[in-house]
């Protein structure tokens, strides 16, 4: 009984201090679920629940600082601006989601065969990699754009296919390593092909990581949509973006209407920490270092 009393002090102790080294991490991600929640929830409903006519104006309601009528006051045109920044939220997650996918796809087939092949296909899927990679993504997003013409197809696809470096490295990288572990030579031995190694030895491994990748895609993706619509290559001017937005918002703020670019703004940064915390949470726990001390 007494060692059992003096246990219990030590307990409560470890408890309380491993309590407070993991609580603002998990405030941290449960706050960001709720935006994320809330912002995917809210662009998905947006149509049903508050209606918008894209072409519509207000001259008599121009320029209106931020008030219980208009929570993030109103345009140069009297457009309401949180309103129009849900629906560019809208275009800018499916940008983002979008983009990610495709630009996974691409890369995973890449890295896949470079790293299932190895030898002289490594060497020129990889030369051809660090050639695109040499290349300001901004400015190959811009002549993509420039070749399809400026629409929403034609953003994700400037998106898409400048973002696929990094996850073919991603891939290659970790086959690379996977086709040195010991259970790989024993699947080779036992008599198992080079397509069954692939499928039930290696994917499995790396389709965690590549998930991974796409999620940290998805905030760079949102950001460099913003940029092509900010600089006009995105949407038409009159559909809501929040690039198109911020773009509009310039203007305003040589006469003191800073709120719209404010609004536009905030949402994007809010959004893409919320996905950034959840998927550096993610990362944490696929990193068998952090995994176990995660669960000391």
């Amino acid at each position: 009984m007494a060692d059992l009393a003096t246990r219990q002090p030590l307990l409560h102790l470890a408890r309380s201090r491993l309590r407070l080294r993991l609580r603002p991490g998990q405030t941290g991600v449960v706050i960001a679920g709720l935006v994320l929640l809330v912002a995917v929830a809210g662009s998905l409903l947006a149509p049903l629940v508050w209606p918008l006519d894209q072409s519509a104006v207000a001259l008599d309601q121009t320029r209106l600082a931020p008030s219980w009528a208009h929570l993030a006051g109103t345009d140069d045109l009297g457009r309401d601006v949180a309103h129009r920044a849900v629906y560019g939220l809208r275009v800018s997650l499916l940008v983002g989601a979008v983009a990610a996918l495709v630009a996974t796809v691409l890369g995973g087939v890449v890295g896949g065969i470079a790293g299932t092949l190895g030898g002289r296909v490594d060497r020129i899927l990889m030369r051809i990699v660090d050639t695109i990679a040499a290349m300001p993504h901004l400015l190959l997003g811009i002549f993509i754009v420039a070749m399809l013409r400026p629409s929403l197809g034609a953003v994700i696809a400037s998106v898409g296919l400048t973002h696929w470096l990094s996850t073919a490295r991603i891939v290659r990288s970790e086959l690379l390593s996977l086709r040195t572990r010991p259970f790989i030579d024993a699947a080779i031995s036992g008599g198992a092909g080079r397509l069954r190694v692939l499928t039930r030895h290696l994917l499995p491994h790396v389709l965690p990581r590549l998930a991974l990748a796409t999620t940290l895609m998805i905030p760079h993706a949102v950001w460099h949509e913003t940029a092509l619509s900010f600089l006009g290559l995105g949407l038409p001017p009159h559909l809501a973006s929040l690039g198109n937005m911020i773009n509009d918002g310039q203007g305003s703020l040589l006469t003191g209407a800073w709120w719209a670019s404010l609004a536009p703004g905030a949402v994007i940064v809010v959004v893409t920490l919320a996905i950034a915390v959840l998927a550096a949470r993610w990362r944490d726990r696929l990193d068998p270092r952090v995994r176990a001390e995660l669960h000391l």
